[in-house]
């Protein structure tokens, strides 16, 4: 059994990695990261750590082909956005995964499969058959089909839980600020948290909107909560921004680490 990854420093290190990114950092001009984020999972893919990506922006990405100029209101719209944006959304990863001989499989969850039994555990299998086939799975909510899980929080939510259903070493939440801040990074007086105990109710923690941009449905509140979930289950949280991944996954010391409740065994252990 390999160690338990407990610190930054170790997280090259780590067997199996689920890495979330947001809506705001993959779509419109922020399009251009990807090749960024692909490059860094790429370096940790080479070094064989097993990585899972968690990515919104099927919606934002569909949103100019469907000529809108904001993120629709409409169940119906924002499904439609959803069925042409995951398809552009695939086609830019693997284009950039293409470069270093790396497939991506996609695998479109609800939180509803991962509630039920034979749903998750088909998941699980079908995940755990990838890893083995050394792809890299990029997983998305099913927007395409789902109701209220659309509103789900921007996938944070369901990184935490995807990062339960394979038991990963660790989960890195990406987004538009490099850490967590006692309030609103451009607010007088923010200041940045560095370590989060499993016991730290973060109660004075001053939540603010969605983020820069306002594409997305997550925030700082709803990457906290899934950070508290994963973590309670016994795997450590990395919260940072986009631009910062390849720097994280290499264990530099930045971001806001989220102690982990008890220490998960190796993916290969499992």
């Amino acid at each position: 059994m390999a160690e338990p990854i407990t610190t930054r420093a170790q997280i090259p290190s780590a067997r199996r990695i689920v890495v979330k990114v947001g809506s705001s950092s993959v779509s419109g001009v922020n399009a251009s990261q990807i090749p960024v984020l692909v490059e860094a999972l790429a370096a940790a893919h080479a070094r064989g750590t097993e990585v899972i990506l968690v990515s919104s922006g099927a919606i934002a990405t569909g949103m100019p082909y469907l000529r809108l100029d904001g993120r629709p209101s409409d169940l119906a719209t924002q499904q439609a956005a959803a069925a042409v944006g995951q398809n552009v959304l695939i086609f830019r990863y693997q284009e950039s995964l293409d470069r270093y001989r790396i497939v991506a499989g996609q695998v479109l969850l609800t939180a509803g499969d991962l509630e039920n039994p034979a749903h998750r555990s088909n998941a699980q299998r079908a995940m755990e058959r990838l890893l083995a086939l050394r792809i890299l799975p990029i997983v998305n909510e099913n927007d395409t089909v789902a109701t209220h899980e659309i509103r789900f929080g921007d996938n944070d939510r369901l990184a935490a839980l995807v990062s339960q259903l394979v038991k990963a070493d660790l989960l890195l939440l990406l987004s538009d600020v490099d850490a967590l801040y006692s309030r609103p990074p451009q607010d007088a007086g923010a200041e940045r948290i560095d370590d989060v105990g499993i016991e730290d109710a973060l109660d004075h923690v001053e939540f603010g909107g969605i983020g820069l941009t306002g594409v997305g449905t997550g925030g700082a509140r709803t990457k906290v909560a899934a950070a508290k979930l994963a973590s309670s289950s016994g795997t450590p949280v990395l919260l940072t921004s986009t631009d910062l991944v390849g720097e994280a996954l290499a264990g530099a010391n930045l971001g806001t680490w989220f102690h982990a409740e008890s220490s998960p065994g190796t993916s290969g252990s499992r």
